[in-house]
């Protein structure tokens, strides 16, 4: 199964970022996984959050953020990977000039009811 970015439409999760869903079991042939791009604009950040059963891969694609996971916090750029795993509360703020894009790949596939808002 193919899909095409240009017609993909962006939506909001529960955490506050900005999403396009580029596949997803509910609408794609794949089985197991999801795989979206968040964006979150200069100055913002998603809310303080976990995810009861997906594993969560984060690849940041461009811009500069400080990622909360657990009790650590540390900085993120362009080209670094991210693990998170169920149950372990996150967030991330762009601290960056440009728009912070962030690659998500999540196992089993993103469910909105598998979002726990933890602030």
């Amino acid at each position: 199964m193919k899909t095409s970015y240009k017609q993909i439409s962006a939506f909001i999760t529960r955490d506050g970022s900005l999403i396009r869903e580029l596949m997803h079991p509910d609408t794609h042939n794949n089985r197991n996984q999801s795989l979206a791009e968040a964006t979150i604009e200069q100055g913002q950040q998603t809310q303080l959050h976990c995810h009861i059963m997906s594993e969560e891969l984060y690849f940041i694609l461009g811009g500069t953020g400080l990622m909360t996971l657990g009790e650590q916090q540390f900085m993120v750029v362009e080209g670094d990977t991210i693990c998170i795993n169920p149950g372990v509360a996150h967030k991330i703020h762009n601290t960056g000039e440009d728009t912070l894009r962030i690659l998500c790949c999540c196992s089993p596939a993103y469910q909105h009811h598998d979002t726990e808002i933890l602030e």
